[in-house]
């Protein structure tokens, strides 16, 4: 059985108390066979084999999904779907370069139903429309897995037409023992916000934002955006989702800002200053995350995002590091 068989096989069954282990297992096999990284890991002059520990692992900056293929054993794969980020014409894309997309799907299905409870009780719907309209995006191919899954009757895509995602909403609810998801770029959300306000179909659903203004907007800071959309959806937390298209697996926050990982994702920080300090103990900087599910790409990723990390693993997004890119991902400030 080769490793990737072997490794994939473990996946799903990760605990908190196994993962280290196998995340030091994939560097190792990464660490020569994705061979940016390893390209990468010489010129820092890395001895892969003294590597023991998680913060001894040097990250790959994020840059390099935008000007590299960044391939775990190339010659063995083409790319079956390539994902890429959201941004405007004048910036590089970032692309993740998919060589199972089932695996992807059902992993963020197993990462969803962890915690949300099974997808056949839930009836998806998404505004979602910069994401749609660009193509290509992993949020995308994400929720309507999800749709699919959850056998629901209704679309699940709402590109402008409020009316109708309002009529969805109200048929959604209708439906004996299944509760509503309305999933959506923030930008949207508070759109639709604005223009039904005070409807009472809005109340009781599960909202979860993605962040993203997307330039239609301006910039706020979490909790302002999540005061004005409970001023439409009602006083329950808004939920948050933390992923990006480098990344196959995410994180969720129930309503308090909080991101909650599952084993196979890990978030280290770093000192904002000092890409290789990364410390087990700090307590805020710039994240550097371990994506298991990243076996055929890079799991070790230097993001531009900073947040602040509690004792119980869970985490909050402050913003960006100055001078970077606006991305898809969930990255309002705490």
């Amino acid at each position: 059985m080769s490793f990737r068989d072997e490794y994939l096989r473990e996946l799903p069954t990760l605990t908190p108390a196994t993962a280290e282990a196998a995340a030091l297992r994939l560097f190792r096999h990464q660490a020569h066979h994705c061979p940016i990284y390893a390209e990468y890991l010489t010129q820092l002059g890395c001895q892969r084999e003294h590597v023991a520990q998680l913060e001894e692992i040097p990250f790959l900056p994020i840059e390099f999904f935008k000007t590299h293929r960044v391939q775990t054993e190339p010659a063995a794969w083409q790319p079956q779907e390539v994902f890429l980020s959201s941004g405007t014409t004048r910036q590089q894309r970032s692309q993740h370069l998919v060589r199972d997309p089932a695996l992807y799907r059902t992993h963020a299905a197993r990462i969803f139903e962890h915690y949300y409870g099974a997808l056949g009780g839930w009836t998806v719907l998404a505004l979602l429309p910069s994401y749609l309209e660009q193509g290509q995006s992993s949020l995308v191919a994400m929720v309507d897995y999800f749709a699919r899954e959850s056998g629901q009757q209704q679309p699940a895509f709402f590109l402008h037409d409020q009316a109708a995602l309002l009529e969805a909403i109200r048929v959604a609810r209708q439906v004996p023992g299944r509760r509503v998801l309305l999933l959506g770029v923030s930008y949207a959300l508070l759109d639709f916000a604005t223009t039904y306000a005070g409807n009472p179909v809005l109340q009781e659903l599960t909202v979860l934002e993605t962040g993203g203004m997307k330039g239609r907007r301006r910039e706020m800071i979490r909790e302002e955006l999540h005061q004005e959309l409970q001023a439409a959806f009602g006083p329950a937390g808004i939920h948050s989702e933390y992923g990006m298209t480098e990344m196959l697996s995410q994180a969720y926050s129930f309503g308090d800002g909080r991101f909650h990982t599952p084993p196979q994702l890990r978030i280290l920080l770093r000192d904002p200053t000092d890409p290789f300090s990364v410390d087990t103990t700090r307590a805020s900087g710039a994240i550097n995350v371990i994506d298991l599910a990243n076996v055929d790409s890079c799991a070790f990723i230097e993001t531009k995002d900073l947040a602040r990390l509690y004792p119980d693993g869970s985490f909050e997004v402050l913003g960006r590091l100055d001078n970077s890119d606006v991305r898809g991902c969930n990255q309002l400030a705490g």
